[in-house]
């Protein structure tokens, strides 16, 4: 889930969304080799406009207006908002919610807004005014001050992101190598063996392995598949994730989309977010090329996910000239990962289940973490702190268990 990989043309590619802060480098200890992102920011492209992230939205009479007015005479249906729809429209306004934030989310998750949770909205973990603060503290010190991507520790203008030079994988294989040969490859688990209701270790390889506790980093949809002993877990199935189609377009030149990620909300197009990484990290394209990575929702199986790798290619390279018009004579290729687990999907029809998942398995001594075990909207720094933070507590949990009286 966190892998780089450079091909013979001195592209990079990093797999998964990952968001690295100097705090979390430095924490782990590989700060001294990441680079400082210098830039970082977000455009939406609506029609034939173009608006920056959130200082253009914030310059467009509409968008205010609606905003304003939302909160001034909120419906009924806005005082206290239940499913993602009505807190989008609360917090932003009708028009940005529905002609931006609402399409964009039901691409993204595959399920209309109002079949979602408002927890969807509330991931966010700061608010506008901390954002344009955060935002204006990165132009003064030229840094990518971190905004929003870090709920489990303090935002503030000197947590700003950096990147590893060979990329994102340095973190993990730091990690591992304090682990030495704890770690085993290739060694899928087989089972989570449960008695009465504790989790007592786990069979790999036909190995039975006893443990005083088991964590767990599967997708929450498997567990129930892994466990045996119990049902108590058998409710986790219903839980979905929303696969993904990620077309990487390599180009000649460089700084063609209006931003680092641009989001395109509007259902002309088969993508709803392009992300140009070397505008952010020079040295993921050679000089003179850059890399245009299109996101596209799917299902496993649909139109999409069967299309071989040209053929999306071609396709993303259509669209895209409305954006990038001279993009046909730059197009160099493209490369394609797809992935069946890239977001959860926080339906209302199982949201009671999911706020109780967030706090205990039902397990004792079960523990689920990272991005797909904690069914969660978190990103790599929240991964870390909420690991060694809920570690921590498992640890001292054992240690009153376990002592002998």
């Amino acid at each position: 889930m966190a892998a780089s990989h450079r091909d013979v043309d001195g592209y990079s590619y990093d797999t998964g969304a990952h968001f690295i802060t100097n705090r979390l480098a430095r924490e782990i200890g590989v700060l001294d080799r990441c680079r400082t992102v210098r830039h970082y920011g977000e455009a939406v492209v609506l029609g034939r406009k173009r608006y920056g992230y959130p200082f253009g939205l914030l310059r467009d009479r509409h968008f205010v207006r609606s905003a304003v007015e939302t909160r001034l005479r909120p419906g009924d249906d806005l005082r206290s908002p239940v499913t993602a729809a009505d807190w989008f429209r609360a917090t932003y306004g009708r028009a940005i919610a529905d002609e931006i934030a609402l399409p964009l989310l039901q691409e993204w998750s595959g399920a209309p807004a109002d079949q979602l949770s408002r927890a969807v909205g509330e991931k966010f973990p700061t608010s506008i005014a901390t954002t344009i603060g955060l935002r204006l503290a990165g132009k003064v010190t030229r840094r990518a001050v971190a905004v929003g991507y870090c709920g489990e520790r303090p935002q503030s203008a000197r947590v700003w992101h950096v990147y590893p030079e060979h990329g994102v994988a340095t973190l993990c294989d730091e990690i591992a190598r304090e682990l030495g040969d704890r770690v085993r490859l290739e060694s899928p688990v087989e089972r989570i063996v449960v008695e009465d209701g504790i989790a007592r270790g786990v069979r790999v390889g036909g190995e039975e392995i006893e443990a005083a506790a088991v964590v767990s980093t599967a997708p929450v949809h498997v567990l129930p598949k892994l466990v045996e002993g119990t049902k108590v877990l058998e409710h986790l199935a219903r839980f979905r994730y929303r696969p993904m189609v990620f077309v990487n377009m390599r180009f000649t030149g460089r700084g063609h989309l209006p931003d680092v990620v641009t989001w395109t909300p509007e259902a002309r197009f088969p993508f709803f977010r392009l992300t140009e990484t070397p505008l952010s990290m020079p040295w993921h394209a050679p000089d003179g090329h850059t890399l245009v990575m299109a996101d596209i929702g799917a299902e496993v199986g649909d139109e999409h996910w069967a299309m071989d790798d040209d053929a999306l290619g071609k396709l993303c390279l259509e669209h895209v000239v409305d954006i990038i018009p001279d993009a046909v004579i730059r197009y160099r290729g493209c490369r394609v990962v797809r992935t069946p687990i890239a977001y959860p999907v926080f339906h209302m029809d199982y949201e009671g289940e999911r706020q109780a998942f967030a706090h205990t398995t039902g397990v004792e001594r079960l523990v689920s973490i990272g991005r797909n075990g904690e069914f969660a909207h978190i990103l790599m720094e929240d991964v870390y702190w909420r690991t060694v933070d809920r570690m921590a507590v498992l640890a001292r949990d054992l240690e009153g268990r376990l002592r002998p009286s």
